[in-house]
């Protein structure tokens, strides 16, 4: 058995078994140098996982981590919540178009699918239900947002997507994701709407017995969130700071705004999701260790040069050969997160991006979305995970709503495969790189 299919059969069989991904990465990593080169060169073990982590834009993750940890326990999803439906008022789809409107603004703070569904769950959930929304939809619903959070910047899979592919500027892939982001949501509304009206599910004020909220007042006390995306997108295009010091801003300015201005957080609760953030990080960081153990042995053997070299095989069509990725990293976002996928797959697909000479900034954008649908697609389904726990109901239950998103969602993937400016007008535009 060769050492390309020794490795890879390795790391299939430990996921299969069990095994967590970070350690399926590098046991795969450290049997594949085992088998196809000397086991002296175990010792590059150390070497290449700190390697895989000492790099400056990776400080930008557990950075925006914290701050969607502290965005969520300041109180800013609840006051979101109220200023969309002062706008959107009681009417039939009400309540659906709130939680989708402020999935999206969250995504903008977090960067995180789960976050920000969790984030929104906790208080669009209870208000749903009292309006007559069914508990399975309101949960698949808010999961699908959520996911936009993967393409609205700030984004932590595209900051690890940025590091991955050489020569892709962050900012680019920033401002790529925008549009598409916003597409992607507005797919999700559409069926939403059609569904709560066919219903006649009604929407209701958020809080239970609480009147309708006056816009001016909801307005106001939306506004610190609201300036959150602003301020870090704003400082990102005027040159004022980096994308790392984006991240650094955006922790001081939530921990001002949970602590001073909406006063839900004290310093002992700062001091709490400290440690919470690191414990998240820390499970991130060491996926992205592990697995440059596995991507120094996959090079050296020549496993994602043989493997590309296959996958171009396949088909002369670059469409139809992206159709063919599309659809196998869809089936990977349904199992994996985000990170690891770009870690596995990456190494692959870069060759195979060159040779058709696909845009890489595009490429990473429609990558997102497919991880973004994933997230909210059975089995694993991160998102649909953390809202079906909050929401008291079965996975299963959730499957007939789920795809129906899928299918929305995947209309707007397909518009931006289909005409690529939708992602790189706005970076042309701004005049950042677009490789």
């Amino acid at each position: 058995m060769s050492p390309d299919l020794w490795m890879l059969l390795a790391f299939a069989g430990l996921l299969i078994a069990g095994v967590p991904v970070a350690f399926s990465l590098g046991l795969a990593g450290a049997a594949g140098i085992l088998a196809g080169l000397s086991p002296t060169m175990l010792a590059t073990l150390g070497t290449n996982t700190y390697n895989s982590i000492a790099k400056y834009p990776l400080i930008a993750i557990p950075l925006f981590i914290l701050t969607g940890l502290i965005f969520e326990r300041a109180g800013v999803a609840a006051r979101l919540v109220r200023f969309a439906q002062a706008l959107i008022g009681p009417r039939h789809g009400g309540l659906a178009l709130v939680a989708v409107l402020v999935c999206m603004i969250m995504g903008g703070m977090s960067g995180s699918g789960p976050a920000d569904a969790a984030a929104v769950a906790m208080v669009m959930l209870p208000s749903m239900t009292k309006a007559g929304y069914p508990r399975p939809f309101s949960a698949t619903l808010i999961a699908a947002s959520a996911s936009t959070a993967i393409l609205i910047p700030p984004s932590v899979a595209l900051i690890l997507y940025s590091i991955v592919v050489p020569g892709v500027d962050l900012r680019a892939l920033f401002a790529a994701g925008l549009f598409p982001g916003i597409l992607a949501g507005l797919a999700l509304l559409g069926p939403a709407l059609l569904v709560s009206r066919h219903y006649g599910w009604e929407g209701s004020t958020p809080t239970e017995g609480a009147e309708l909220p006056r816009v001016g007042e909801s307005f106001r006390q939306a506004l610190p969130a609201l300036f959150a995306p602003v301020l870090i997108l704003g400082g990102l295009r005027s040159g004022l700071f980096t994308p790392t010091e984006a991240a650094v801003v955006a922790v001081a300015y939530g921990a001002l705004v949970g602590l001073f201005l909406t006063r839900e957080m004290s310093w002992r609760d700062l001091w709490d999701l400290l440690g919470e953030a690191a414990v998240i990080s820390g499970v991130v960081m060491l996926i992205i260790a592990l697995a440059g153990i596995f991507a120094w042995a996959g090079t050296m053997l020549g496993t994602f040069r043989h493997l590309a070299e296959w996958v171009i095989g396949l088909s002369d069509s670059g469409p139809l050969l992206l159709v063919l990725i599309m659809l196998a990293v869809l089936v990977a976002g349904m199992l994996l997160d985000a990170i690891s996928i770009y870690l596995i797959m990456m190494p692959i697909l870069i060759p195979v991006m060159q040779h058709f000479g696909w845009n890489p900034v595009w490429f990473g954008i429609l990558l997102a979305m497919n991880i973004a649908i994933g997230q909210f697609t059975p089995p694993v389904a991160v998102n649909l995970m953390v809202t079906t726990e909050v929401a008291k109901v079965r996975l299963e239950q959730t499957v007939g709503w789920a795809l129906l998103f899928v299918a929305a969602m995947a209309s707007a993937l397909l518009l931006v495969a289909v005409f690529p400016e939708i992602a790189l007008w706005l970076p042309r535009v701004l005049g950042y790189n677009l490789g």
